[in-house]
């Protein structure tokens, strides 16, 4: 039985960061129902992981509130009148609430306790029981981790904290409600959510939990009737958000606790796959990538872009981008001149597509992920070495028809670049220099970074030079497009004089 001074917890500052909130929040339309409930003898607590956010000074509004001594019945009657009321769980006794002229949902609960069936470890494989009389505190033991495991009263004003929560806060931990290993055990997700908030708000995880959470890790994989018992939805936005929070700390917490490696087995092979020590002083295709991901923060990377932030396609382009080297490498003593990885690009790109697939990145609600998009950065990602020729109507091609693939593009070969450092210690940067030199001379071309629309489409041309449809419209476009984008032609009357002579010229060979 847990002391009720243990539950009351006089937490000082903590109390008044939720007051200060609490007064100026209850003023906001959208929370009117609160002193409704409050008046219809109710008790309203703020819970979760909102309470963790405004104890950390985090600004949030992801609302979710439990009522004790209102029955389902009267809480709907009492919310009705305040908006739309949908029932998403009458035996859990969860309800979506939309205030009126709010865009946004509410979770309102009954207290709950979660009794875990079959031993799978799934999220879904609970005994659920609501019951408005059931004590906050029996509630609160039913969560993953003590800071999410806190309860503001917003009748009495204080702070019901039955598993320290605010201590671990204090300390910066991560640290399961209960014995780590049975917590995990009851929804394997809650290891990738261990690793996910430690990314997210910086904290350790402590030394009990994390034991725990190396030693099932190897339960992400479980299948049930075919299926996973961690949904690979759930798993690939857990890896997309925690990545995104933190790309170092999540990718060290991801290789550390074995998760990455378990989910995406095909990239522990890059740990210890030699490279030229000429170009890659910095160590294998492994110490390699985790370079890219440090090169983020640093001045070398963020000087040279307006927005300098990441994504998701990025962070995954960025992990996988060499992905087909220990899959393709040649070395002297199988024949070749040097240690070679030819097509990686190539292999590297499918196997990408296979994976992005396979963890469901795309269907991550809060990210646009297009896994096309990052398998084609890896496809193209030499393309630098391979094409330091490029026209100027392959570098509209790429960075500039579709802007936010382009920007990460470019990101992408900058991060690469950087973080290729040959035996001289510094990186060789020529070919990016060029290649943001040509990029610069182009954004000149227009005030938006937007291209210039090309000066005569392919009807125009064939009226004007009274051809039919065919391949050599195509030539002609380009040609057209190149010398515009050059600065060599700029009205449409010099595109028609480029396109007549191109003919001749044409004719004449003939």
């Amino acid at each position: 039985m847990i002391l009720l001074e243990k539950i009351l917890m006089p937490t000082n500052n903590s109390e008044n960061l939720l007051l200060k909130w609490q007064r100026t929040a209850l003023r906001r339309p959208e929370l009117n129902f609160v002193q409704d409930i409050i008046k219809a003898g109710g008790e309203v607590y703020l819970v979760g992981g909102m309470v963790r956010d405004l104890l950390l000074k985090i600004d949030s509004k992801d609302y979710d509130f439990v009522v004790r001594n209102v029955s389902l019945p009267n809480l709907k009657k009492i919310l009705a009148k305040k908006g739309k009321v949908n029932l998403v769980g009458k035996r859990f006794g969860v309800i979506k609430f939309k205030p009126t002229k709010s865009v946004a949902d509410i979770d309102i609960a009954l207290p709950r306790t979660e009794s875990p069936v079959g031993g799978r470890g799934g999220y879904r494989d609970f005994k659920v029981q609501s019951n408005a009389k059931l004590p906050i505190t029996d509630d609160l033991g039913r969560r993953d981790f003590t800071i999410n495991a806190m309860a503001w009263n917003l009748g009495d004003k204080v702070l019901i904290d039955p598993h320290n929560g605010l201590a671990d806060l204090k300390k910066k931990t991560i640290r399961t409600v209960g014995a780590p290993e049975t917590r995990f055990r009851e929804d394997y997700s809650r290891l990738l959510r261990a690793v996910r908030f430690a990314s997210q708000i910086d904290f350790k995880i402590e030394a009990k939990t994390w034991r725990s959470l190396k030693r099932l890790v190897k339960h992400l994989n479980d299948e049930w009737d075919k299926e996973y018992v961690v949904s690979r939805e759930i798993v690939g936005r857990e890896l997309l958000r925690t990545l995104q929070a933190n790309p170092v700390q999540g990718l060290e917490l991801l290789e550390k606790s074995g998760i990455l490696f378990t989910l995406i087995p095909e990239t522990k092979k890059m740990i210890g796959c030699p490279q030229p020590k000429n170009w890659h002083a910095e160590g294998d295709v492994w110490v390699h990538t985790k370079l890219l991901f440090s090169r983020l923060e640093t001045q070398l990377f963020k000087k040279r872009f307006k927005d300098s932030s990441w994504n998701p396609e990025l962070l995954i382009a960025m992990l996988l981008h060499d992905l087909g080297k220990p899959y393709t490498i040649k070395t002297p003593a199988q024949g070749a001149d040097r240690i070679r990885f030819n097509e990686h690009d190539v292999v590297g790109a499918k196997m990408t597509n296979e994976i992005c697939r396979r963890l469901r990145f795309d269907s991550a609600p809060e990210f646009s992920f297009r896994t096309d998009g990052v398998t084609n950065m890896v496809a193209k990602h030499m393309i630098l070495v391979n094409g330091s020729h490029m026209k100027d109507t392959t570098l509209e091609k790429y960075f500039y028809r579709d802007k936010t693939w382009g920007e990460n593009f470019h990101k992408l070969l900058v991060l690469d670049a950087i973080s290729t450092v040959p035996e001289s210690g510094r990186p060789s940067l020529k070919l990016i220099n060029d290649l943001q030199k040509r990029l610069s001379r182009l954004d000149k071309l227009s005030k938006k970074k937007e291209l210039p629309p090309s000066l005569l489409s392919g009807h125009e041309i064939m009226k004007k030079l009274k051809i039919k449809s065919g391949p050599e419209i195509g030539r002609l476009l380009n040609t057209l497009r190149e010398a515009q984008l050059k600065g060599k032609i700029k009205t449409k009357a010099a595109a028609v004089s480029l396109i007549q002579k191109q003919t001749k010229k044409l004719k004449k060979k003939k």
